[in-house]
């Protein structure tokens, strides 16, 4: 089970910080969280606005209208608390560096479970392809049952390439859609699936 990224009452006195450098509204923190995070990890509206209106109640923010948002902006007692636990809060930003190092290896060896998977069945498909079928320790004569298995190999890399894409495109467009960044996501798919185009071209061609 990951472990969360926050410590009991942490992320409150996180908030509080961000609004110590300017006042925001709840989406400009929810996006500023991401941001802090690299898009590993972006907390959801029902996370954040609870702790703001719990700040607002102790009067360590205060929340005005802004058309249809709400602005929120740290108080002096609000400033006044976190002067008092700033070992704390740099104890929290070490903690921060941790999660977002954690939270991309978790996003690495996903991607990298995929690819070795994918690597495995390419290859072993390329490997069926190459060889003639047995049978009672007779080699089959090249024909319309060898061109059969062929094809049928042709069949499972396909799907295998199919299922992929089809997975791997729906998570980044979902994490995307949610706010969060996937340039290093991107970046090593990019990169592993060229070294897989490489392993298997070298397969197939023997």
């Amino acid at each position: 089970m990951t472990p969360p990224v926050f410590a009991h009452g942490h992320l409150r006195l996180y908030l509080l910080s961000l609004l110590a450098e300017q006042p925001q509204h709840g989406y400009e923190l929810i996006q500023a969280l991401g941001d802090r995070f690299g898009g590993t990890y972006v907390p959801s509206a029902g996370t954040i606005y609870p702790r703001l209106a719990k700040l607002q109640d102790e009067g360590l923010v205060t929340k005005e209208s802004d058309g249809r948002r709400s602005v929120y902006a740290i108080t002096d007692a609000g400033r006044a608390e976190l002067a008092s636990r700033q070992d704390e809060l740099d104890a929290i930003e070490t903690d921060v560096t941790d999660s977002v190092r954690r939270l991309a290896d978790e996003v690495r060896s996903s991607v990298s479970d995929a690819m070795r998977s994918l690597r495995a069945d390419l290859a072993s498909a390329a490997r069926e392809a190459r060889t003639t079928p047995q049978h009672a320790g007779v080699r089959v004569d090249p024909g319309a049952d060898d061109r059969s298995a062929a094809r049928q190999r042709l069949h499972e890399a396909d799907a295998a390439l199919t299922a992929f894409r089809a997975e791997l495109r729906s998570e980044l467009r979902a994490q995307h859609a949610a706010g969060r960044r996937i340039e290093e996501a991107v970046g090593l798919l990019t990169s592993r699936l060229d070294e897989v185009r490489r392993e298997v071209t070298r397969a197939l061609r023997g």
